[in-house]
């Protein structure tokens, strides 16, 4: 699987076109690196820009933008609404595909001793990449901003991981580190009260309020024992928030970096906001996303607004997103995009794409190419996505079908059993190919001496193993998907049981199709006991699928005549 990588610097300025253009051209000199998206904020002066690639590019773009900066930007009369201590004030990298989070911090620190040495910049490593337990919060890291950098690097603990400390007037410092996606998200209120937006953004972060004493604002801040403010903590995990008013739109805004989104989803956000909010008198009016956002992240929202709907969310990426972008109000300020703002889509259109996104006619001309790859393994996991997804299909229809409306959650829940399957037998159609090719370079590998030759016969048992281990995945995943369309079938809609049948036989051709797969990789694999192990796990679930393809076709027959 190829390594991808996604960078995302935030550069201290937004207002001057012509900078934010250099900068990004520097970025896209470098052939491999991918520009995906330019951020600029006029109230906070600040730019996102989002790119992507696999790490060397990536990385050789991110020090010519943060080289660009340096010459551009003027820190000495930056002025701004977000915290800053740097022309290129923070450069995280991300993982993306193909790479463990302790590979991206170590690109991280090479970067930061690159940008240190090169360019005699003060760097403060951060988030996975922090050389210490101190420095792992940006807000940390950053504190004291720009005008209390120069006292920040006099202090001997807080001496740069790289670089002199010593303070740059034009350049300042950068922070730069190895992160999960964060999405920087900012929520509208109906106000223009910068005060009132920082109590919402207190209520719900995770830091909360400094304890005061009586007045709970005008009151005098509790301290502990060192000094230190006592806080008040917030309503939400991994939310970082300040209240502040954007000029540009006359509104104030609640503007959040969401850090751990698995745990604090973005419609999660929003809707504690929303809460807050209204307890304190405002009303949300919408949101932004700044930057780009993981597919995943709309996914989960648009589940979220159908089930308080009652409404089966097994449907189809699509509707999803339009489902969150409603929602959340993503269009108050201006028109919100899927295809610039979600990360994959991006991806995608810069030619960084899998054989699931090519059009129906594209997949069937590559595999019907000169090309040993596609075969028949992404096509039998074709077919059996195909057939979860008649599941998927019967179900929705079911649960929206008039005089059904208490059977709604029924349907949804068979719906989305469906989806999981089909999106996993999608990510195999690319798996089984990959799978393939790692085979034929391990064949590749050079067998000069006993020690390459020894390398060679280890990774082509180990290619061996993965190109039986991902059919077999097929047909396991396939298989989760007939208790569908057998329920479908029998309690569905009774207009679409024909649809239910074909989607048995789809499910049970791609099963098959997947055991000839396993068992033509059989042979070459050494660990016999290994291979008749998957081989005997792969022949009861083509017994145990023939037998449910038996079952529905009976009785869609009987229901058909």
């Amino acid at each position: 699987m190829q390594k991808i990588i996604e960078c995302v610097p935030n550069f201290s300025e937004g207002r001057d076109r012509r900078v934010i253009d250099e900068i990004a051209s520097a970025i896209s000199s470098v052939e491999g690196a991918h520009l995906l998206n330019i951020d600029p904020g006029k109230a906070t002066n600040r730019t996102v820009i989002t790119f992507a690639g696999s790490p060397e590019p990536v990385l050789e773009a991110a020090f010519r933008a943060v080289k660009k900066a340096m010459e551009l930007i003027d820190m000495s009369k930056h002025h701004g609404e977000h915290p800053r201590f740097g022309a290129t004030d923070v450069l995280p990298l991300v993982p993306v595909q193909g790479i463990s989070m302790e590979e991206t911090a170590e690109l991280a620190r090479a970067l930061g001793k690159r940008i240190g040495e090169e360019l005699s910049i003060p760097v403060y490593l951060y988030e996975h990449a922090a050389s210490c337990p101190e420095r792992k919060n940006l807000a940390t890291v950053r504190a004291g901003e720009y005008e209390g950098l120069q006292a920040k690097l006099a202090d001997p603990a807080w001496k740069p991981d790289f670089g002199p400390a010593v303070f740059l007037p034009r350049t300042g410092a950068i922070a730069v580190g190895a992160r999960d996606f964060l999405i920087a998200y900012n929520i509208n209120l109906n106000t223009t009260s910068t005060r009132r937006a920082n109590a919402v953004a207190f209520d719900i972060r995770e830091k909360g309020r400094p304890k005061r004493e009586g007045n709970p604002v005008t009151g005098k801040i509790v301290r502990d024992e060192q000094g230190n403010p006592v806080m008040i903590p917030g309503s939400l995990r991994h939310v970082k928030a300040i209240g502040w008013f954007i000029e540009e739109y006359g509104i104030a805004q609640v503007s959040c970096n969401l850090t751990n989104i698995r745990e604090t989803p973005l419609h999660i956000v929003f809707e504690e906001a929303c809460s807050k909010a209204e307890a304190r008198g405002m009303r949300v009016t919408g949101s932004e996303i700044v930057g780009l956002v993981p597919l995943q992240s709309l996914l989960e929202a648009g589940k979220y607004f159908l089930q308080k709907q009652k409404r089966s969310t097994g449907v189809s990426d699509e509707e999803l997103i339009r489902i969150a972008v409603r929602s959340l109000g993503l269009n108050d300020l201006y028109p919100f995009r899927p295809e610039e703002k979600v990360i994959e889509y991006l991806l995608r259109e810069k030619g960084i794409s899998l054989l699931s996104d090519l059009t129906v006619r594209g997949f069937l001309e590559e595999t019907a190419s000169e090309s040993p790859a596609p075969g028949g393994g992404s096509v039998a996991a074709l077919m059996a996505a195909a057939g979860a997804s008649l599941g998927m299909m019967v179900a929705n229809l079911s649960a929206h079908k008039p005089g059904w409306d208490e059977r709604w959650e029924e349907f949804s829940q068979w719906a989305e059993k469906a989806k999981a399957v089909q999106q996993e037998l999608i990510r195999l159609i690319d798996e089984d190919t990959r799978a393939f090719n790692a085979l034929m370079e391990a064949y590749r590998l050079p067998k000069n001496t006993e020690e390459e030759a020894a390398r060679r016969t280890s990774a082509i048992q180990g290619a061996v193993l993965h190109a039986m281990e991902v059919p077999l995945c097929v047909m396991k995943s396939g298989w989760q998907a007939l208790p569908v369309v057998k329920a479908m079938a029998e309690t569905g809609n009774p207009n679409s049981i024909s649809d239910a049948a074909v989607g048995a036989l789809a499910l049970t051709a791609g099963i098959r199709g997947a055991h000839l797969n396993v068992k033509i990789n059989a042979s070459s694999l050494k660990d016999k006991e290994k291979a008749a192990q998957i081989l005997r796990e792969a022949e009861e679930i083509e017994k145990q699928a023939a037998e449910y393809e038996k079952t529905i076709l009976e009785f869609v027959r009987k229901a058909i005549k």
